[in-house]
């Protein structure tokens, strides 16, 4: 099983590229599959959730090419089936974005209950509100779900929480529904703008989207176009408090900085110097930061997303900081992996009670989910000696090539499988 290995103490300096945003390729993926022509998607991240997509979407039958690493050509045409259900979408959290698409275009949908990080729980009941507002009947059995309609019509749907998937599944649905819908109490989040733009690219009328309200005049039909992801906000912002934590000088390119002004906004309060270009975000660790106090909310809140890596930076300023968790109820998994290097932490419930130390010890610890698997990485990097963190295949979900970037900003991390490769590089790092 492939592991990583870390010896901290370096810090991070350089400049990395951040890649496409991986929960807006998820959407993206399947608004491709809405049109009957060729939809080129680029900037797409090469990790394991998007590569698990498009091999769903290519065993419906969906005309698939993969122009490159990072490029795929889609055209649902040929699409023969509306059922998805197998061992890899079990896992993966947005194989219920295929419900929205195929619901729209072909009037129902048959895909397993979704899986992903076990960080709390999170209902689809949202989606399936949203789905029987537009006419749709909705069945869940034997750990499937299904929705079918003989007509959608548009309709006004005011969502009891904001959900980013049922948000996006929803827009994608009623995209190709008879008349008007109005979507109250949407989420804004950077990836569901990114998901209508792409609708809108392919000939929907969807306005709104990135504020409270949603409105969509249903079209006939989709057709082919070419289109961007956006880059990742998420990776970007783990880069940024790596940088921050290791006391680095990082620059981060290929970003919208005005994505990541939550998390610059707080790197800023707890003493880290930002700078901030057209298309960059510079960050300086600058000796021992400050304590905080963090909410996570929804964007343009600090996203639960950066929850726990902001927490290993917290865990070593100065003073004690609380983080309160507001979306996820077991997103705390990864404090109890930090008190085995050193850190303080305390939970309660939902709020964190982090008291700073003056350094983190390298340890075995192991990646509970794919953020805080990302938060033990950043705090190996800033350990005395090695850390090993086990489970990476979450990380490897959602970072595209994250040890090697990691090296580039001289970081000093490997991918391991065996005892000797282990020998091998503890060798190298202390010859190093």
């Amino acid at each position: 099983m492939k592991q990583y290995m870390i010896k901290g103490g370096n810090p991070l300096v350089g400049d990395v590229i951040i890649a496409g945003a991986k929960n807006a390729a998820l959407g993206l993926l399947a608004a491709a599959t809405m049109a009957d022509e060729m939809v080129l998607i680029d900037n797409l991240p090469d990790v394991d959730d998007i590569n698990a997509m498009v091999d769903t979407i290519e065993e419906s039958g969906a005309t698939v090419s993969r122009m490159d690493r990072h490029k795929v050509a889609i055209n649902g045409a040929t699409t023969f089936s509306q059922t998805v259900d197998n061992a890899v979408v079990r896992k993966m959290r947005a194989s219920y974005y295929l419900l929205g698409a195929m619901l729209g275009k072909y009037g129902h949908a048959q895909v397993a209950l979704p899986g992903g990080c076990n960080i709390g729980s999170r209902p689809i009941d949202q989606h399936l509100k949203g789905f029987e507002a537009l006419g749709a009947t909705v069945d869940v059995n034997w750990g499937m779900v299904s929705v079918h309609a003989e007509k959608l019509t548009g309709a006004h749907i005011f969502f009891d929480v904001v959900s980013v998937g049922a948000t996006i599944n929803v827009m994608m649905a009623a995209a190709l529904a008879e008349g008007k819908t109005v979507l109250e109490n949407v989420a804004k989040e950077p990836h569901v703008v990114d998901v209508a733009n792409l609708l809108n690219k392919m000939g929907a009328n969807i306005k709104g989207a990135g504020t409270d309200v949603i409105r969509v005049q249903g079209v006939k039909k989709l057709h082919g176009t070419e289109y961007s992801v956006i880059p990742d906000q998420i990776e970007a912002g783990t880069f940024m408090v790596a940088a921050a934590a290791t006391k680095g000088d990082v620059t981060v390119k290929n970003v919208i900085p005005k994505h990541l002004e939550c998390i610059s906004a707080k790197l800023r309060e707890i003493g880290c110097e930002i700078l901030e270009f057209d298309d960059a975000v510079r960050v300086i660790g600058k000796g021992r930061l400050k304590s905080s106090k963090i909410k996570t909310l929804p964007y343009p809140g600090f996203p639960t997303d950066m929850q726990p890596q902001i927490a290993v930076l917290l865990a070593l300023s100065k003073g004690t900081s609380i983080v309160t968790e507001s979306i996820f109820e077991n997103r705390f998994k990864y404090a109890d992996e930090l008190l085995r290097m050193g850190a303080s932490i305390q939970v309660e419930g939902n709020v964190a009670v982090i008291k700073g130390v003056e350094k983190l010890t390298g340890a075995d610890v192991s990646a509970p989910d794919l953020r805080a698997g990302a938060a033990l990485v950043i705090a190996g990097l800033t350990a005395v000696d090695y850390t090993h963190v086990d489970d990476i295949k979450y990380i490897m979900r959602g970072y595209e090539d994250f040890a090697e970037k990691l090296r580039s900003l001289g970081g000093q991390i490997a991918e391991v499988e065996t005892e000797e490769e282990i020998e091998r590089f503890k060798l190298k790092t202390r010859i190093g």
